[in-house]
């Protein structure tokens, strides 16, 4: 008999230790640590970096208040009670495009290795956390690799080696680990909706000689894009690439999220069937103008005063939000772009207008023809 499996077997974001992807600097005193993280982060100021380090108070007395004090310039300084947890912490730094961690307190997947030739007992003590070395950072000239270093690891001398003061050349590399990390898009075009208003299945809409989601999907495949239809169970369609909805009753914001349980690794462009204007050009915009550092990438017309968030790319990041407003009881994609930090595109009203009754049909169906 097989192993009884008491849970649902779901795909797993690719987190490292507590955040997506975090590097841990071990290897120096704790202010060149901190230092060195804020020149960095200087430099690297268009991503959302976050910094983890321990408490150096001696003595701390029993908080038994939670503080939270926000500034009017939008700063938040934050008090708060609570143990180390790495799934509450993944949660927590689920928004951030790259963590640093102080290494002398805590373990990260990835490390960048200080040498400091005071601080060789300390290094000692941590060559078990020293697992996937990035590169080296000599504090002075004269810094030498310690013997038991290169016992370990006979080829540590071979690793890209920085002096402390080429922050250019340490902060490139660390935007270069930014961007590895940068999630691939796929495509999901909607096809699961009731159609009431239209009476008829809006996916099946004729405007150009084929079913309308065809031409959907066709649209983003042309953009080298693998795209999945999204659908409801009940719905008989028979293609390969398909996303059954499993957050049942919740329209296209539990489509959205059928997807990233689905995948959560990837970023999805979502565009509905009933956008027949949308172009070649709209798509191109839209991925030309992608910013991974926020939560989506998404368009709005000119003269509307909100964005579309059925012809929008929704990052990785975006799956804790959605999850988080579903668990206050709102289920409007629309909801979580205007309270969220996004990137939007303008484009002319015309190319993004609904077509959600047979009137509207018609009136489209002719000036495509014309």
């Amino acid at each position: 008999m097989g192993k009884h499996q008491k849970h649902t077997k779901l795909p797993l974001r690719n987190n490292d230790n507590f955040a997506p992807n975090e590097i841990a600097i071990i290897g120096t005193k704790c202010n060149e640590v901190s230092k060195l993280v804020n020149e960095i982060s200087a430099k690297l100021d268009q991503y959302k970096l976050a910094y983890f380090d321990a408490s150096h108070a001696k003595e701390e007395s029993k908080q038994i208040v939670e503080k939270f004090i926000f500034n009017l310039n939008g700063n938040i300084t934050i008090n708060s009670i609570g143990n180390l947890n790495k799934f509450n912490q993944r949660i927590q730094f689920s928004q951030y495009d790259f963590m640093f961690i102080n290494g002398n307190h805590y373990q990260a997947t990835k490390q960048i290795l200080v040498l400091d030739n005071e601080k060789e007992a300390s290094v000692l003590k941590r060559l078990d956390q020293l697992t996937n070395i990035q590169f080296i950072i000599k504090l002075t000239d004269d810094a030498q690799f310690f013997e038991f270093l290169l016992e370990k690891n006979p080829l540590i001398k071979n690793l890209k080696c920085y002096a402390i003061s080429e922050i250019d050349k340490i902060s490139k590399h660390i935007e270069n680990l930014i961007q590895e990390k940068i999630a691939l898009i796929q495509g999901l075009v909607l096809a699961g909706g009731k159609s009431t208003r239209m009476g008829t299945d809006k996916g099946v809409l004729n405007f150009y000689g084929k079913n309308q989601r065809d031409v959907a999907i066709d649209l983003l495949k042309k953009h080298q894009l693998k795209t999945y239809l999204s659908v409801r169970e009940e719905q008989e369609i028979t293609i390969e690439n398909k996303v059954e909805d499993t957050f049942i009753g919740l329209g296209p914001f539990g489509a959205i999220c059928s997807a990233f349980q689905s995948n959560p690794n990837v970023a999805w462009l979502v565009l509905a069937t009933d956008l027949p204007f949308v172009n070649d050009a709209v798509i191109q915009k839209l991925l030309k103008h992608r910013n991974p550092s926020k939560v989506a990438t998404t368009i709005k017309g000119k003269g509307k005063q909100f964005p579309e968030p059925l012809i929008t790319i929704w990052e990785p990041k975006s799956y804790t939000l959605l999850l988080n407003y579903l668990a206050q009881g709102y289920s409007c994609p629309r909801k979580v772009l205007i309270n969220s930090d996004v990137e939007i595109i303008e484009v002319d009203d015309d190319l993004i207008r609904n077509i959600n009754t047979p009137e509207e049909f018609k009136a489209a169906k002719k000036e495509i023809n014309e």
